[in-house]
This record gives structure tokens, C-alpha cells and sequence, in this order.
């Protein structure tokens, strides 16, 4: 690294504000565990309703659209927001905060609002490029609109969350979540036309907004100032090697977790309904599995500025002794999770979604393995990114893009559906493995509890039961758990001795 990441701040005034008084990490996590399970059970109802209400070909359409309104949003940004959460803390204890989010918001205005107009000048080639046709313009302009939308929501989620204002984020989230599922499960009931489904998004993307600009324009005054002037070409010197290699992660991750759809949309036998069809028979079996990642997702952005704040405090040991407890923990309760969602798995697909998801059901003991492997590396590379190694992100994603590629093109056109499942399950593995050599090069030691991690979702593919058994067994005979555990045990214990003591 260029420079140290705990410059002196001496320039910043002596008042400090309490403006943004940060939560604390297992106050934040606790939250966000609580709220994203309340707003992703009501997330597994919406895609249950859906799923109902319209036939695979239009439930294909809908999850094509989707994800590219949520992919696309920050590859096309360049990697801008994304930066917050590691740089607001260094710039608002030097007093410039203000001014590095200006800078950052107006390079965000200006991108989002040259991709909009792309797609309003170029409506047949995203018609193309989603659907695998030509659709009507007023479908590519609702989709254009979604990605406006969402640009808005993230740039204002990432600064409240790099402020670790846990709470106003995890309320953001649950009130887009609550709000898409009431307004567009009535406006399917109503009329039903996926555009307006895709407006129903908009609008409560647009009111779970309100939470995060209402507590940002209640504590923004109050922020520190330095006296002295804030000079942006250091700081676009130090944000843009970042931003970049965010962005080639953003890129490489969002074309990895949308090539197989792609290439099922393109390539899959038969015409471009065909296709449509089998990415719905696809999105069904990922109802449960994509819980698991939105999870990890949201507990990896919570992390982030936490093990930024022991990073820059020089409490780099820390970061890594605590990273290594949630990465296990993750992979033991999603495994564990995992495994109940495939003993209910018969009964839901027969009875709730009416037997009209047989290939889903199918497919989802492997997605199931490769979801969980996604979640662990999506918490695991936040070590990389809090090192300024992001770029080696990067490198493993790549190679696990090509390997998904490749293997998508010879087992596609065998296996069909089951073949682009089995690519993308072997081309996540590879990028795990790849991640955790890249952290270990870096000072993060591969200890056994790193390997038990990685095999322990893989154990679903013998069937739910045995997965059980093998967590149960792992976390008896490994003494590093063991430990974990009776420390857990004794922190809950003094906690609820001095809650007692508190009460009487």
C-alpha cells in the first residue's frame, strides 16, 4: 500500500460530532439477522405468489429483468458507491466527509444518467440482450427506470451502512422488500402486465429511500470539519485503484451469477420461450438457495465497515480471528439450513407451487451447495477488500467466469437445465478455493476450520441427513469450535448475570 491507513487527523476540529452514532457490530448484526429474516421470509412469499400467478415463460421475463436491474447497476457505476463503505470512515475523522460523498455522488449521477439514455436510444438490443427478443419499448423503458431507481437506493443504503447506522439500513431494506411484495402482488391480481410489475418495484425501491435521506439530512451538519482545504486528487488517487478493482469484481461477479441464465436463454435447445421456460424452472429451484446468498450479502456489507475501523486502528489480528468465527458460522448454518429446506422441499414444490416445478426441484440440492459456497466467499473476501488486495477478487472470479463458460458450453447442450447447474456448482468451487489461497497469501492462516467450511455444504449433494450428521460431528471434534462455543456460552451467561443483577 501506498500510504498508511491511519493517517493523522490532526487537522480535523476538536469538537467531535455524535450526529451518526455508529451501532455496534453484534448490536448490527443482530439486527440485520433479525430483519432480513422477517423481510426474506416475506421476499420467499412474493416469489411463492409469483410463481403461482404467472406461467415459467413470464416468470423467466421477470427474473431476467430483474437481475439485470440489480446486476447491472454497479458494473455501470464504475465502482463508485461501492467505495463508501471502506473510505468514510478515513475521510470522516480527517473532517472532509462532505466533500468526498459530493464528488463520489456527482460521478454517479453523471454515469447512471448515460445509461439511461443508452437504453432509451438502443431499446431493440436490451430487448435482445434480457429476452433473448425484441420487446416493446415501454418494457426496456421500465426496466431502464428499475435501474434508476436502484442506483438512487443504493447510493443512499451504502452511506448509511458505511456510517454503520445498522438499523436505518436494515429498515431500508425490509421497506422495499414489504412494499414490492404488497404493491406488486396487487397490481398482479389487478391487471397483471410484467411492466407494471416492474413499476411496483420502482415505487417501493423509491419509498424504502425515504428512511436513509431522512437520517442523513438529520445528522449531516453535525459531521466533524477540518480546517483545512480538501484536495480531491489525492483522494481520487487513493478511491479510483479501489472503485477500479471493485468494479472488475461487480463485472466479472454479476456476468458469472448471470451466465448460466444467459446461456440457457441463448443456447438452450429448442426457441426463445424454450429457454424463457427453463429459466424459470430454474429460478424456482433458487427460491430457497438465493435466501441463503441475500443473507450473506447483507451480513458481509454490515461487516465491512467493522473490520474497516479495527483495519485502520491497527487491530489487523482481530479482523482475522473474527472473519474466521463468521465464515464457519455461516457455513454451519447455512449447511444445517440447507438441509431442511431439502427435507421440505417435496412437499412445497407439490403442494405450494402445484407441481408445475419438477426441474427445480431437482436442481436444488446442487444449487443449494453452490449458494452456500457464494455466501462464505462473499463474507470471506471482505478481508481482501479491508487489505487494499481486492483486485486478487477479482483474479479468482475470472477464473471461476471462464471455467463456468467453458463447462456450460459442453454440458448445456447434454444435460440441458441439470448441465448449467452442474457448471456453475463446480465454477463457484473453484473460486472459493481461489479466494482462500489469495487471504492466505495475504496473512490469513487456512486453518481446519476454513477446510470444514468448505466441505460441509458439499455433504448436502449425499442427501439432507447426512449433512446434519456431518456438522453435528464437526463441531464436536474440532477443538477450535469447541472453544468457540464455550466462549459463546460464557459471554451469554455473564450477559444474562448482569441483565439479572441489573433488574433486581
Amino acid at each position: 500500500m501506498s500510504e498508511s491507513l491511519s493517517e493523522p487527523t490532526s487537522d480535523v476540529s476538536e469538537q467531535r460530532s455524535d450526529s451518526f452514532v455508529a451501532d455496534s457490530l453484534a448490536v448490527g448484526m443482530v439486527i440485520m439477522l433479525a430483519m432480513t429474516i422477517v423481510q426474506r421470509g416475506v421476499g420467499f412469499f412474493r416469489g411463492i405468489w409469483f410463481c403461482r400467478m404467472l406461467d415459467d415463460i413470464v416468470v423467466g421475463q421477470w427474473a431476467m429483468a430483474y437481475d439485470f436491474i440489480t446486476m447491472v447497476t454497479p458494473v455501470m457505476l464504475l465502482g463508485m458507491p461501492g467505495s463508501l463503505p471502506r473510505y468514510v470512515e478515513h475521510y470522516r475523522k480527517q473532517g472532509h466527509l462532505p466533500s468526498f460523498t459530493n464528488r463520489l455522488l456527482i460521478a454517479t449521477v453523471v454515469l447512471g444518467a448515460v445509461f439511461f439514455a443508452m437504453m432509451l436510444a438502443m431499446p431493440d438490443w436490451f430487448g435482445w440482450l434480457m429476452f433473448d427478443s425484441p420487446q416493446s419499448h415501454s418494457l426496456v423503458l421500465s426496466v431502464g427506470v428499475g435501474v434508476i431507481a436502484i442506483i438512487v437506493f443504493n447510493f443512499v443504503y451504502q452511506l448509511v451502512s458505511a456510517l454503520r447506522q445498522v438499523r436505518v439500513a436494515s429498515v431500508m431494506q425490509f421497506v422495499q422488500s414489504v412494499g414490492f411484495t404488497v404493491i406488486g402482488i396487487g397490481w398482479l391480481t389487478i391487471y397483471g402486465t410484467i411492466e407494471g410489475l416492474i413499476y411496483s418495484f420502482v415505487a417501493a425501491t423509491l419509498l424504502a429511500i425515504l428512511p436513509g435521506a431522512f437520517t442523513l439530512a438529520s445528522g449531516w451538519k453535525g459531521l466533524p470539519k477540518s480546517q483545512e482545504p480538501f484536495e480531491a486528487s489525492p483522494m481520487w488517487r487513493r478511491v479510483l485503484p479501489f472503485a477500479i478493482a471493485l468494479w472488475v469484481m461487480n463485472l466479472l461477479t454479476n456476468v458469472f451469477a448471470l451466465s448460466d441464465r444467459y446461456m440457457i436463454l441463448h443456447l438452450m435447445p429448442g426457441s426463445s420461450m424454450d429457454g424463457q421456460a427453463a429459466i424459470g424452472q430454474y429460478h424456482s429451484g433458487r427460491i430457497i438457495p438465493v435466501l441463503l446468498m441475500s443473507l450473506a450479502s447483507m451480513a458481509a456489507g454490515v461487516l465491512m465497515p467493522y473490520l474497516s475501523a479495527d483495519w485502520e486502528a491497527g487491530r489487523k489480528d482481530a479482523v482475522r480471528e473474527r472473519l474466521r468465527q463468521i465464515v464457519f458460522g455461516v457455513a454451519v448454518f447455512f449447511t444445517t439450513g440447507a438441509a431442511v429446506g431439502l427435507v421440505l422441499a417435496p412437499w412445497f414444490f407439490e403442494t405450494v407451487l402445484q407441481d408445475r416445478y419438477a426441474d427445480g426441484l431437482s436442481v436444488m440440492p446442487m444449487a443449494f451447495v453452490f449458494a452456500i459456497w457464494v455466501s462464505i466467499a462473499t463474507v470471506g473476501q471482505d478481508y481482501l477488500w479491508v487489505a487494499e488486495r481486492g483486485k486478487l477478487v477479482t483474479v479468482a472470479i475470472g477464473v471461476g467466469l471462464v471455467a463456468n463458460i467453458l463447462l456450460n458450453l459442453v454440458l448445456l447442450p447434454v444435460w440441458g437445465l441439470h448441465g448449467a447447474v452442474t457448471a456453475t456448482l463446480v465454477a463457484n468451487g473453484i473460486v472459493l478455493i481461489g479466494l482462500w489461497l489469495a487471504m492466505a497469501r495475504h496473512g490469513y492462516v487456512l486453518d481446519r476450520t476454513t477446510y470444514y467450511a468448505t466441505i460441509l455444504p458439499a455433504t448436502l449433494l449425499a442427501g439432507p441427513w447426512t449433512s446434519v450428521a456431518c456438522v453435528i460431528v464437526t463441531c464436536l471434534v474440532c477443538p477450535q469450535v469447541k472453544l468457540w462455543i464455550f466462549e459463546a456460552w460464557a459471554m451469554l451467561a455473564n450477559h444474562l448475570r448482569r441483565r439479572t443483577a441489573v433488574a433486581s
